[in-house]
């Protein structure tokens, strides 16, 4: 099974910027969709940004023009530069990977990463 992992979070004062970077690991051939989701306090995990593999992106209401979700197919890796953040951005940020193929044919699989912090305060 594929696994993800994320980087890039952490302490950030208003108004800031930071990058998450997710990568799968494996013997992969495609993943048709990866992208990211958040969960915030006493509230349900939810959609942030989406990619698919030949481009279509996908994004809350809530972040649009301030996040840019982004891929690099052939290292299998996904981005999430989070610009002018806000204190209600302060969440667990989760990738998400949807219909992994390994290049043996098996699949597909999805996978979620363990999550990293993202805490936006002054």
């Amino acid at each position: 099974q594929a696994q993800l992992v994320e980087s890039g979070g952490g302490l950030v004062q208003p108004g800031g910027s930071l990058n998450l970077s997710c990568a799968a690991s494996g013997n992969i051939r495609t993943i048709l969709g990866m992208g990211w989701y958040r969960q915030r306090p006493v509230k349900q995990r939810e959609l942030v940004a989406t990619k698919l593999l030949i481009g279509d992106e996908t994004y809350a209401d809530s972040v649009k023009g301030r996040f840019t979700v982004s891929r690099d197919n052939a290292r299998h890796t996904v981005h999430l530069q989070m610009n002018n953040l806000k204190p209600e951005d302060t969440a667990v940020y989760y990738c998400y990977a949807n219909r992994i193929v390994f290049a043996t044919g098996r699949g597909p699989f999805d996978t979620w990463g363990q999550g990293t912090q993202v805490t936006v305060s002054s």
